[in-house]
């Protein structure tokens, strides 16, 4: 029964579903569509106004140029090139009307395109002397009798709209007059107002924009044709239009409908024609808001859609609830048991694990007691049979004077073989202690001092064994540390081997083993004359069964070991070179608490 409800569930889920996504996408599309329209209007509106106001603009300058070719003083230069006078005047009185009139530049063509006279005669970058005859607009007026072009201009590199009108005078032409106005004002006020407007020349490249970003593109990609056509005019002088990224990636011929996308926001855009010139007004509003209201009534429509639904389904949902919660009651009690019996069987292979890992560790320390002894074992051997040959020796003399009847002398020799008795004792005493497997217990008070002074008769064998002098500077009544007393000692032995087995290999005979301490902990370093630790080494240092040494001599677990004896008690080790050559081994151990306290009991 549980399955069959189950599966009527899921149908009703994806029959609600299907339904809430079908009325949401319908309500946001013809949300889409009428918003759509709306931003088509204003748009169309703006192209109206913008519009306007271009052809105002372009309309306060258009007779300028039969204007300033009425003037007397216009034609007589014409008539006259070489008259410096004539050119005088002209100047002056194209400087007088560019003032008054509010055009950017006014200037005169000879019939060969070169400048005779210009407003800006006495200025940087005048046009005086300049020949323009490649300019379209030159050509226009001497083959029609008037032109326009707008271009970037080649001398000043500053745009401008270029009106022309030719001079004629007894039936034949005598020059050409230029107004250069400036239409940046357009720009500007579109800027200000925040307006994504723009006017693109007859071959779909913009030219005068609102944003910077549509400056100087193409509407759509150009042929190879047009692009020479623009070079050779020289129209945007400096500017690689090629390179630019169209607009749209529409054709020229659209004109309606075109969505643009800028620095990853999408605009409607609409152009309009702009005749005489063949020039298109671009506006465009983005398309963003569009959409943005679009999803909030489509996903309006879905959330009621779902309201809907789910009144329609919560009555049956009721009549389900109660036999399903009895179901999951029971099911819930069943996987909690299930769990709980899990968990317990868990945390008891854990428990099982965590004591073979102890004793797992323990064996590996005890092993590497073991190899510390291997490592000392030949020094060992001559440190125990050098006694026993000079006690042999004592002993027998001590039988030779004892025939003598020299009792002195057998005193002497009875003396000398207890000595020697005491000095093998004494160690034999430090390797049994060493190398039995005592359990570590809880942290105790532990003298540093005669840790070290332990480890130091257990490695003394192996030191003279390598003709290496250990010198130590252990300062008495240091405080006493947490720890384990065979362990720490462990530790000390393996970190002297390696320092002394170091130096002995380099050719030296110096080790340094020096403690201090202060209220953070105490610290214990061991310095080797070796050749030191590669980095490429330092890396792997602690990594169990990782050793420099040939196959057979060392189990690479010294390292490894002390440092985990050492974290038991809250310690640490480290390495760090040792100027003039040489390794320093640096442990770092806590203070024993109760000693602690006593020391700031005294100070108070």
């Amino acid at each position: 029964m549980r399955g069959s409800i189950r599966r009527q569930h899921v149908l009703l889920t994806i029959v609600a579903t299907v339904l809430v996504c079908a009325v949401a996408l319908g309500a946001g599309w013809l949300a889409y569509l009428r918003q759509l329209g709306e931003l088509e209007r204003q748009v169309g509106d703006r192209l109206t106004l913008n519009l306007r106001a271009v052809e105002s603009e372009i309309e306060r300058f258009r007779y300028l140029p039969d204007v300033v070719g009425q003037d007397r003083r216009i034609a007589d230069m014409l008539l006259e090139p070489q008259s410096r006078d004539a050119i005088a005047a002209a100047n002056l009185y194209l400087e007088a009307v560019r003032d008054v009139s509010g055009a950017d530049e006014l200037y005169v063509l000879d019939l060969s395109g070169e400048t005779l006279a210009a407003s800006n005669w006495q200025e940087p970058g005048s046009f005086v002397g300049h020949n323009y005859a490649f300019r379209p607009y030159f050509t226009d007026a001497m083959a029609r009798g008037n032109g326009r072009f707008y271009a970037v201009g080649v001398t000043t590199g500053k745009p401008g709209y270029f009106l022309t009108s030719r001079l004629d005078h007894g039936g034949r032409p005598l020059g050409v007059v230029v107004a250069k106005v400036d239409m940046s004002p357009l720009s500007v006020t579109w800027a200000a107002a925040g307006e994504m407007s723009a006017i693109a020349d007859g071959e779909g490249v913009v030219f005068l924009s609102g944003d910077p970003r549509w400056l100087y593109r193409p509407m759509h990609n150009l042929d190879t044709d047009t692009v020479a056509l623009l070079q050779a005019q020289r129209r945007y002088d400096g500017v690689d239009i090629a390179a630019a990224a169209p607009l749209t990636g529409g054709s020229a011929d659209d004109r309606e409908g075109l969505t643009v996308d800028v620095s990853g926001e999408s605009y409607r855009l609409r152009l309009r024609g702009i005749e005489p010139d063949g020039w298109q007004l671009l506006s465009a509003l983005p398309l963003e808001p569009v959409r943005r209201e679009a999803m909030q009534i489509g996903g309006l429509a879905g959330l009621v859609s779902i309201l809907a639904i789910g009144a329609l389904l919560l009555a049956r949902q009721r009549r389900q609830y109660v036999r399903l919660k009895l179901d999951q009651h029971a099911t819930l009690e069943r996987r909690v048991a299930e769990r709980t019996e899990a968990l317990a069987r868990e945390v008891e292979e854990r428990r099982r694990a965590e004591a073979e890992l102890r004793a797992t560790q323990e064996n590996l320390i005890h092993a590497a007691k073991l190899a510390a002894l291997g490592r000392m074992s030949a020094a060992i051997v001559h440190e125990v049979s050098q006694p026993l040959s000079a006690l042999d020796n004592t002993l027998a003399a001590a039988g030779l004077h004892a025939e003598r009847s020299a009792t002195g002398e057998v005193q002497r020799n009875l003396s000398n073989a207890r000595r020697l008795l005491r000095r093998m004792q004494r160690t034999v005493k430090h390797l049994r202690t060493f190398s039995s497997r005592r359990e570590p217990g809880p942290p105790e008070v532990v003298d540093i001092g005669g840790v070290i002074e332990a480890a130091l008769d257990i490695v003394a064998p192996q030191a003279r064994d390598g003709g290496v002098v250990v010198e130590a500077a252990v300062p008495a009544g240091m405080p006493a540390v947490s720890g384990n007393a065979v362990r720490l000692e462990q530790v000390f032995i393996n970190l002297l081997l390696n320092a002394i087995e170091a130096t002995a290999s380099a050719g030296n005979n110096g080790v340094r083993i020096a403690a201090t301490a202060d209220d953070s902990g105490l610290a214990v370093e061991i310095a080797d004359q070796g050749r030191g630790i590669p980095e490429a080494v330092m890396e792997r240092l602690f990594e169990p069964f990782f050793t420099t040494k040939q196959t057979g001599e060392s189990l690479g677990l010294g390292l490894s070991i002390s440092r985990t004896l050492l974290e038991e008690f809250g310690g640490a080790l480290r390495f760090a070179p040792r100027e003039g050559g040489g390794t320093i081994a640096i442990v770092s151990l806590p203070l024993h608490p109760m000693r602690t306290m006593a020391k700031q009991t005294e100070s108070a």
